[in-house]
């Protein structure tokens, strides 16, 4: 199979045709777009599972939103850090029962998660199970999609009271980066932290139950100290 990154000869191109973007050049363009998004990050971490590539999370303090998901970032604005993974996207998700893979085509997405800074809570250690999350489409072939849950079998930082996320809808803190043809475009995912009641709601009732608890009870999703919704 021909390298699909290669352009293609001279006098073969058709008119505006443009080669596949390299998995480098989209990390680079996911991390300006977020740096338009959210600002300058103030810390990086790098991880690396077997299996798969390079995994970076950035930390963008001093931001706010309005509502989560969705709202528009106002950067400056204190008590809020937003965590986003890099390097997700460098190559498509795929089915994993797809014995040949595009590795062009196919859906692309780097996640974020946001929670308001508290004093004596170590939301930085929240970076590790962001980094798996990221990096499970490679190592174990999952497909992240709205609605969709990611189980961290543990708590998010120590002491935190919640395991899981819900993956929600993308677009409302930062645009879809749209790539050259014919790649999908890169969504930014937002992670809403579930207890494990509201993670066991979600199974049964499904995602758009739970978001209608949380939006009836007026929950903030960024509270790394609140506790579950009614859910009876």
């Amino acid at each position: 199979m021909p390298d699909p990154f290669q352009p293609d000869p001279p006098g073969r191109r058709p008119p505006g045709h443009q080669p596949p973007m390299r998995p480098r050049d989209v990390t680079a363009a996911v991390e300006a777009r977020l740096i338009t998004a959210l600002g300058e990050p103030d810390a990086r971490a790098a991880v690396t599972f077997l299996g798969a590539d390079r995994i970076e999370v950035l930390r963008f303090p001093g931001t706010e939103a309005g509502a989560e998901p969705g709202g528009s970032a106002r950067p400056g604005a204190p008590g809020l850090v937003r965590y986003a993974t890099l390097g997700m996207s460098a190559a498509p998700m795929a089915d994993p029962s797809d014995p040949a893979p595009d590795p062009v085509r196919g859906p692309r997405a780097e996640l974020l998660i946001s929670v308001r800074a508290t004093e004596g809570v170590p939301v930085d250690q929240l970076l590790r199970p962001l980094a798996v999350f990221a990096a499970s489409p490679q190592v174990e072939g999952l497909v992240v999609a709205p609605g969709a849950s990611l189980d961290a079998g543990e708590p998010l930082w120590p002491g935190a009271p919640f395991t899981a996320v819900l993956v929600g809808e993308p677009g409302g803190l930062v645009e879809d980066l749209e790539l050259t043809e014919p790649m999908d475009p890169v969504r930014f995912l937002p992670l809403l932290p579930m207890t494990p009641n509201e993670a066991a709601f979600k199974r049964v009732q499904g995602a758009a139950a739970l978001q209608e608890r949380w939006l009836a009870q007026g929950t903030d999703l960024r509270d790394p100290l609140r506790r579950s919704v009614a859910l009876d």
